[in-house]
């Protein structure tokens, strides 16, 4: 029964597909599962490598972690009275640490590819644009979230004005003038780099999808020209 519940799926999506084209109709639900499989994986190796490389965030204005706009007076205050270089030091730290961490991220990503199940291959197909993208996200985020923590605090631990961020982030924080998730500053790097990775992942997908001749597999050829149709 599972077996013909993502080919009924496909079938449908592929009504209306011009005569002689591939249509997912013709794709058996191994093809289906395993084109959306080497998508996950490219897109998610294609992230990783440019994130997870010297300037990958500081040098990509989409997912350069600034300091939290809460913060950013204090910053101001700081070039004021010629501290720009410490400032300036404190967000090349806060993304440095972000491209180290994104680097140890391939590895739990290939691993929710592995355990997608046709269940989750048929809510990608039926999805919007950035769908294998949720599924990541909701998949993976824990467990990223607790494999860059520990990297991003070794990196912000070099740089004194760590120290100094979480004691002024901390008190702004018991004002109600940060949100509380900012006031620490290897937490809130560890969440910008997820959200950093996520983006960029949803800019492959929607890549793959608008292009699937593109795509060096073959097999994502296959699926996503097929639900392209």
């Amino acid at each position: 029964m599972r077996s013909h519940i993502l080919l009924s799926l496909v079938g449908l999506m592929a009504l209306g597909a011009p005569a002689g084209a591939v249509s997912l109709a013709d794709l058996s639900n191994q093809d289906a599962v395993n084109g959306l499989k080497a998508a996950l994986v490219q897109g998610a190796d294609t992230a990783v490598s440019q994130l997870g490389t010297a300037n990958g965030f500081l040098g990509n204005a989409k997912v350069k972690i600034p300091l939290p706009d809460s913060l950013r007076q204090a910053e101001r205050v700081m070039r004021m009275v010629g501290m720009g270089a410490q400032a300036d030091e404190l967000v090349t730290s806060m993304n440095r640490a972000a491209e180290m961490a994104v680097t140890e991220a391939k590895p739990l990503l290939v691993d929710a590819v592995k355990k997608m199940s046709v269940q989750d291959a048929k809510g990608i197909l039926t999805g919007g644009d950035d769908a294998a993208t949720q599924y990541f996200r909701r998949t993976t985020s824990t467990a990223l979230t607790q494999k860059f923590l520990p990297i991003v605090k070794q990196m912000t631990a070099r740089v004194n004005l760590a120290q100094l961020y979480n004691q002024y982030a901390g008190q702004a924080a018991a004002f109600g003038v940060i949100d509380a998730k900012d006031a620490n500053i290897d937490d809130y790097v560890t969440r910008k780099a997820l959200d950093g990775l996520f983006l960029v992942i949803a800019e492959q997908e929607r890549a793959i999808r608008k292009d699937p001749v593109g795509s060096a597999s073959t097999i994502v050829q296959k699926v996503f020209g097929a639900i392209g149709k």
